[in-house]
């Protein structure tokens, strides 16, 4: 009988480790090809694999739930449930806007999702291997279209993320009170131990729009930093330029 899933349990440990590795070989064998077949290739099979796992989630939602608790509960009006096709068609149309929203989302999003997951079922559930192949794919997806496809966020994504995050959490809005769901969890907290959710609503919606900021800046600081170290090295070598 499966029982309860328990968060930074051996299961879990051993699902986050997966996600890493995944992630790890998954630009290794990019950024050593020099096929571009590969490259796109490899990009193709993770983005196959994102959707067929989220559409296979749907089946599976549908025959094994009510009507209304699939409308309720399965719809992909989570974070994590949008950014399964964006960031799906970020690794395959290249797209630079999208990138920018994916990376926020799945970095600062979705990578806290896989450390506190809202999660009842544990280990060998399908729902389980469900959660981790999407919620991984996403992180593996954004880490790969960044670093082997050569993605960066510009100036003014984060701003450009939060106000998609914020128009879609409006749209999100209006169907949770249409259906009476809970999509983005903004009518209450999830279940689970996830240490962001400690203040009563709406105070930690409001909490989680600020935290998703300082989320946000920590995820952008390696292209910053990275873009003013290039500024300075320019900089440096303008003189010798000068005299060459």
């Amino acid at each position: 009988m499966i029982g309860q899933f328990q968060t930074f349990g051996s299961s879990h440990w051993v699902a986050i480790a997966m996600v890493v590795a995944a992630a790890v070989v998954a630009a290794l064998i990019g950024r050593a090809s020099t096929s571009t077949r590969v490259v796109r290739g490899l990009a193709w099979a993770i983005a196959a694999g994102l959707v067929v796992n989220e559409l296979v989630y749907l089946y599976m939602s549908l025959v094994t739930k009510p009507w209304v608790e699939f409308l309720q509960k399965a719809l992909p009006l989570h974070i994590c449930g949008a950014g399964v096709f964006l960031t799906a068609w970020v690794l395959v149309r290249r797209s630079q806007r999208g990138f920018e929203i994916a990376y926020f989302w799945g970095m600062a999003g979705t990578v806290q999702a896989i450390l506190t997951p809202n999660l009842p079922h544990a280990f060998p559930s399908y729902w389980y291997f469900q959660y981790f192949v999407g919620h991984g794919g996403i992180v593996v997806g954004v880490l790969y279209a960044a670093i082997v496809m050569g993605l960066r966020p510009q100036r003014g994504a984060m701003l450009r993320a939060f106000i998609a995050t914020n128009v879609l959490m409006g749209v999100v809005g209006l169907t949770d009170w249409a259906l009476g769901a809970n999509y983005m969890f903004l009518c209450q907290p999830p279940r689970g131990e996830s240490p962001f959710f400690f203040l009563p609503w709406p105070w930690y919606i409001l909490f989680l729009e600020f935290f998703g900021v300082l989320l946000g800046l920590l995820v952008y600081s390696p292209f910053w930093l990275a873009r003013r170290l290039r500024t300075r090295r320019v900089v440096q070598e303008r003189p010798l330029d000068a005299v060459n």
